[in-house]
């Protein structure tokens, strides 16, 4: 299998944004390179509507500089999206012969109902979420979305965003008192003319886009929070409301300096936040999720996957990918781990009290367990822990990804009690016994297969007074070394759960 790379340049109206996506040898996907660059198309618009030269000079060397990152990279693919900016301009026709005519490239120009969709499709598979209202905040456009039962069930794209608002209703310091209730206005009269958006009150309104990644980064840094990721961030309407007010009376200068907020987006987040505010209050939305992929995931996958673009199972997906990406881990071998942990838990199941998710948990960390080895055989399990930790595993809430980290990574109650000491805010106080007992598990799953030929064809559990029997039905050959180990862990497991495990194995 040859690498394949994917460019998508996405001309937004506050920013020229590319990402090249590879697939791997082992058929993984994953962002090889990326750009951005600042370009304010929205308040380059003059009062009859039309997007100057120089903006349209800039943009096509932007592109043309994309283009070159694109040959570096191989890319075998670019596709190319315009959004609300060249969009509403009235001189469009112009903008894009000339950026297809200097870069010879096809420009596809997005409607409303397009970007709403493509923003959607990039969402949704990154997020296991079933009903819910999208917002994208972009420089000036806002869409919003109403999903069902992860399908769309109506959208609109309004002629705002947080760049032209700022350009109308914002002033050198900051948005005043007269300025928001005017902002406010238009845009709850807009809403108002969508019915829908009132009808399904108690949703999460999940946000993406450079706005409400904005507002996550600055309450993360607010609050000193421990994960190393937005993507998947919950925050509530009065957490956003105070961030909101604090920032307001802050002067431009001070405002500069607040910890998660970009020197680019420090005039136009006021405006952004204000309209997520009106819309969040309108629909009634419960709280806010904030999303890290959008539009340019959903072209991607729209581009790669043209007749099955949404994922079935977004988990599934996402562990299977990040698998993908460290080949070094002996497959079969950990195929086998998984099926045993499996079963081992399935035994213990209804006499445990562990949370119903356990067994998603235990799961993903069967399939993960050996990703480390990419970096150090003899330090794997420390650096599957870090693996986990930092890389995109969607389908989990960071509560979760913490748990899965520390029982793939699971040596002893107190290793995992240390490696989890960053990340205590996030956890309850039983979470610590829960990852002994399934990091327990997983460990007597990887001792019934330690010489990594899955010898074990078929295997009978059970529970028997004190002691766990485990009985191969089908034994490919001998299982000396897989005995010693698990008798090796007898101790540890009788004081995680209670009974000794004993292999049985045939001479």
């Amino acid at each position: 299998m040859t690498r394949q790379r994917i460019g998508i340049i996405d001309i937004g109206s506050n920013s020229v944004r590319l990402v090249v996506y590879e697939q791997t040898d082992e058929g993984a996907h994953r962002v090889a390179d990326s750009s951005k660059r600042s370009a304010r198309l929205s308040e380059r618009v003059d009062k009859a509507g039309r997007l100057s030269d120089a903006a349209i000079d800039e943009l096509v060397d932007t592109i043309q500089h994309f283009q070159l990152i694109c040959r570096h990279n191989h890319t075998e693919q670019i596709r190319t999206v315009a959004t609300a900016a060249i969009r509403n301009a009235v001189n469009r026709e112009d903008i894009l012969r000339k950026i297809e005519l200097a870069c010879g490239l096809r420009i596809e120009l997005l409607s409303g109902e397009q970007e709403a969709y493509y923003g959607f499709l990039g969402m949704i598979n990154a997020l296991q979420v079933k009903d819910g209202f999208l917002i994208d905040i972009g420089g000036g456009s806002t869409e919003v979305t109403l999903f069902r039962d992860r399908s769309i069930v109506s959208s609109v794209s309004f002629p705002f965003g947080c760049v032209s608002m700022n350009k109308r209703f914002g002033s050198s310091e900051s948005l005043t008192d007269e300025g928001l209730r005017a902002l406010e206005e238009v845009v709850l009269n807009a809403a108002l003319k969508e019915p829908w958006l009132l009808e399904s009150p108690g949703l999460p309104m999940i946000g993406v886009g450079g706005t409400v990644r904005a507002l996550g980064k600055i309450h993360q840094a607010a609050v000193k929070y421990p994960f190393p990721q937005t993507h998947n961030y919950p925050i509530t309407g009065q957490q956003t409301d105070e961030l909101f007010d604090y920032m307001r009376r802050l002067p431009v200068d001070k405002r500069r300096k607040v910890p998660g907020l970009s020197k680019d987006r420090v005039d136009v987040i006021l405006p952004g936040l204000a309209i997520l505010r009106v819309l969040f209050r309108t629909t009634k939305a419960v709280h806010y999720r904030i999303c890290g992929a959008g539009l340019r995931d959903g072209l991607f996958h729209a581009t790669k996957f043209p007749d099955r673009p949404k994922l079935d199972n977004v988990l599934s997906y996402s562990l299977g990918n990040l698998s993908a990406l460290h080949p070094q881990a002996p497959k079969e071998h950990v195929r086998q781990v998984n099926r045993l942990a499996l079963s081992l838990f399935d035994i213990f199941q209804a006499s445990s009290q562990l949370p119903t998710q356990s067994r998603v948990l235990l799961d993903a960390a069967s399939q993960l367990f050996r990703i480390g080895a990419s970096i150090d055989y003899y330090e794997y399990a420390k650096h599957s822990f870090y693996l986990i930790m930092h890389s995109h595993l969607n389908g989990l809430t960071h509560r979760e990804i913490v748990l899965v980290a520390a029982i793939a990574s699971y040596k002893s109650k107190n290793r995992a009690k240390q490696q989890i000491s960053d990340y205590k805010e996030l956890l309850s106080e039983p979470d610590l016994e829960d990852i002994c007992k399934l990091g327990a598990l997983l460990q007597l799953a990887a001792a019934l297969d330690r010489t990594e030929t899955q010898a074990i064809q078929q295997l009978n559990a059970q529970l028997n007074g004190a002691q766990l029997l485990l009985r191969p039905i089908h034994q490919d050959s001998s299982l000396t070394v897989e005995r010693r180990e698990v008798e090796e862990l007898g101790p540890e497991f009788r004081k995680l759960w209670g009974v000794t495990p004993h292999l049985e194995t045939v001479c």
